[in-house]
């Protein structure tokens, strides 16, 4: 019997993502030290909140996938719109946290063109992300995303998600405009996207 292996810089690359979550899962970290300086072009504020001004963003990745029910999910359908991308998981106690605001903000936003999409991520079966979905009536779909494969799409150097939850701002053009590597309220988040959708 033949086995299928996978690339070994596959492999050590989802198992250097694996790792750098797990040190930076679940912190509620907001001291707003990650990011910005040097060379890149993101400002980090204090309340941990990372954002590009027009013009000097980095092109969000093309993600494809599946939902947690097994539809096909990709985010070039949301080209357009201003995307809200949330990375979760069900047993993150953050997560759970600032999902009741992740609800309401993404129903405020809906008619301002504003779509959120979730990355779950090392929930290995779906059971548990769809009754988290449920537990907070969360109505936008989420990829699932086990390992990690869709987070390791993110350019270096760019505001990418470093820990667990992660929220990304992705404007009208497709490019990443904000972050936040802590767990948010409604008034954060506002703060991240109210600027984005007032872009013209």
């Amino acid at each position: 019997m033949s086995l299928v292996r996978a690339p070994r810089r596959t492999l050590l690359a989802v198992g250097a993502l694996a790792a750098a979550l797990t040190l930076s899962a679940c912190t509620g970290d907001s001291n707003g030290k990650s990011g910005g300086g040097g060379d890149t072009n993101f400002v980090t504020g204090t309340g941990g909140i990372s954002t590009a001004a027009k013009g000097k963003r980095t092109a969000a990745p093309q993600l494809a996938g599946k939902d947690l029910t097994g539809k096909p999910l990709d985010l070039a359908d949301y080209r357009g719109k201003v995307v809200v991308l949330n990375l979760w998981g069900s047993w993150c106690a953050p997560c759970r946290a600032e999902a009741p605001y992740l609800t309401k903000v993404s129903e405020e936003t809906r008619s301002e063109g504003v779509e959120f999409v979730g990355i779950n991520t090392r929930d290995p079966q779906t059971g548990p992300a769809l009754a988290f979905e449920k537990n907070y009536e969360v109505r936008y779909p989420s990829f699932h995303d086990p390992i990690g494969k869709l987070i390791l799409k993110f350019p270096k150097g760019s505001l990418n998600p470093q820990a667990i939850p992660s929220t990304i701002v992705i404007d009208r053009e497709g490019k990443i405009a904000a972050r936040a590597l802590t767990a948010l309220d409604d008034k954060q988040l506002r703060s991240m996207i109210d600027p984005v959708v007032a872009e013209k």
